[in-house]
């Protein structure tokens, strides 16, 4: 038969337990193979129960001290009672002195204290019993995230001041640098918030008239990473001249979430192909195209005629961002009709054009002239789509040097990417 002794207000500081006429302590710990939480127990005395029931710090450091030898069971490994027993007298009975030299000499659990209001001052230094004079029994996790997220920082050399740490609670990245940023000014201190706004705007003005488009090639969200380092590149050099004393991590705390912003600005748009539609046909020579053929690489085709509701540029690259992928990545764009087309390989950074010089007759091949021609990103294949369907090949001539000799092209690419 088990009985509660003594329980605290939370939950998760261990209890004292009867069971069969026997004191424990329990507390819960670790998880299972199943991530279920386990529970462990191991036996005390009357003696100890007085101290845990009237003093919660020593109850607290207590229970810091036989967490490592829960985490030492792992998921399925029994608690080594004897070596938690032996914690016992010195951490609830013996002297403050004493139970600050054990600390000393065993693994302990520092984020709980710390969450439980551990002065950070004293318990760094080895003084935990003066650290605990101000604990308290309900917990903030919270505190404890900060402290570990400091410490990480100080290891590679950053120290916050007032107006960084502001910056980056402002953006949700004081705890974790990889948290997607976003504003959240209630969660600074309102002397400091002024100062905070000043150096946002300071970036808002820097990427002013910047955007980060779309890239279809790394599916239906992704953005264009080029775009993406421009805005941060500005960003953070606006920063840095106008507010030098700013460390590291606040300039990048403000420049990405610029980037995020405008991303998702990106995200939310309309899969539109602003060049082709602000694009007059005339301008090419009313070769404006009426029907087109797009392909990928695994055989899979999609038909666009003009009297659609959408672009063909924006037919396209929904096209693409839907299908690509690590083993799709040569898309085709086909007008049969005036029998020309371009293939994009995104592999290689290049386009080649195709242009029928003679139809097949009498059962002979087609002859075909095809060019090639390097790419400058994502922003150079959208420049190459929203001409050619507007213009054609012809349309395309601008856009080169465009290559006949696949062995000069080779070399292009070469020199290139050797770059």
């Amino acid at each position: 038969m088990r009985d509660i002794v003594f329980t605290r207000s939370s939950g998760w500081i261990p209890n004292v337990i009867r069971e069969d006429g026997e004191l424990k302590l329990t507390l819960g710990a670790g998880a299972d193979a199943n991530h279920e939480p386990r529970t462990f127990t191991f036996s005390i005395s009357e003696a100890h129960l007085e101290v845990i029931r009237e003093d919660l710090a020593r109850h607290l450091l207590l229970w810091s001290a036989v967490l490592p030898l829960c985490d030492a069971a792992g998921t399925r490994g029994r608690l080594d009672e004897n070596a938690a027993v032996a914690l016992l007298d010195p951490i609830l009975l013996a002297a403050p002195a004493d139970v600050d030299a054990l600390f000393r000499r065993i693994r302990w659990d520092r984020s709980r204290l710390i969450a439980h209001g551990a002065d950070i001052g004293p318990l760094e230094r080895g003084q935990v019993c003066a650290a605990m004079r101000a604990a308290t029994e309900t917990s903030n996790g919270k505190r404890a995230q900060e402290y570990h997220a400091d410490r990480r920082r100080a290891e590679r050399g950053a120290v916050l001041g007032p107006l960084d740490a502001a910056i980056l609670r402002y953006t949700g990245q004081y705890l974790h640098g990889s948290t997607v940023p976003r504003r959240i000014p209630d969660a600074v201190d309102p002397a400091l918030l002024p100062e905070v706004m000043r150096v946002i705007a300071t970036a808002e003005q820097a990427c002013a008239g910047m955007r980060i488009g779309r890239d279809p090639r790394r599916g239906t969200r992704a953005t264009d990473k080029r775009d993406w380092d421009r805005m941060k590149t500005a960003v953070e050099a606006a920063v840095r001249r106008a507010h030098p004393g700013l460390v590291d991590d606040a300039v990048r705390t403000v420049s990405f979430l610029m980037c995020s912003e405008a991303a998702d600005r990106s995200r939310s748009t309309p899969v539109e192909e602003d060049e082709e539609a602000a694009g007059d046909p005339a301008d090419f020579g009313g070769n404006a195209k009426t029907a087109l053929s797009f392909t990928d690489d695994k055989g899979v085709e999609k038909k666009w005629a003009r009297d659609s509701p959408r672009t063909a540029a924006a037919e396209f690259w929904e096209f693409v961002g839907d299908r690509s992928a690590a083993d799709n990545e040569v898309f085709t764009i086909e007008d049969e009709e005036m029998g020309e087309g371009i293939q994009l390989h995104f592999y290689a950074d290049s386009v080649a054009r195709v242009t029928t010089l003679r139809e097949g007759e009498g059962g002979s091949d087609p002859e075909y002239r095809v060019e090639y021609s390097l790419v400058d990103g994502i922003g150079g294949y959208r420049n190459l789509v929203s001409a050619f369907v507007r213009g054609g090949c012809a349309a395309l001539e601008q856009h080169g040097p465009w290559m006949s000799d696949v062995a000069e092209f080779e070399r292009a690419r070469r020199r290139r990417d050797a770059r």
